[in-house]
């Protein structure tokens, strides 16, 4: 867990060491939203965004930066902490979403 306000920086320090192939996935504290972050190629990214909206993002990364920044807007407005997970190399099944189990 991380704060919002530092959640930025992070997630940028996090993304320019990922390997290519790996991906991090950024949930909500309740889990329900969430932003799919993939290394897809050397400067290539693709960002999943699941939750008000259902949105595929591909960018470079100069400008994941101002991408986040308006997604962090958009999924986490009342969030003060968001998971993140490292989940390795991508496969098509991390795509959907587990839901948080009561």
């Amino acid at each position: 867990m991380i704060d919002k306000a530092t959640a930025l920086e992070s997630v940028l320090r996090k993304l320019k060491k990922l390997p290519v192939g790996h991906c991090i996935d950024l949930r909500t504290y309740k889990r329900n939203r969430s932003l799919l972050i993939i290394h897809y190629q050397s400067e290539d990214f693709t960002i999943f965004e699941d939750g008000y909206e259902t949105i595929e993002h591909n960018v470079k990364l100069k400008e994941v930066r101002k991408l986040l920044k308006t997604l962090f807007k958009r999924e986490f407005p009342r969030s003060n902490k968001i998971r993140m997970y490292e989940l390795g190399e991508y496969d098509d099944s991390m795509r959907e979403r587990e839901m948080k189990k009561l």
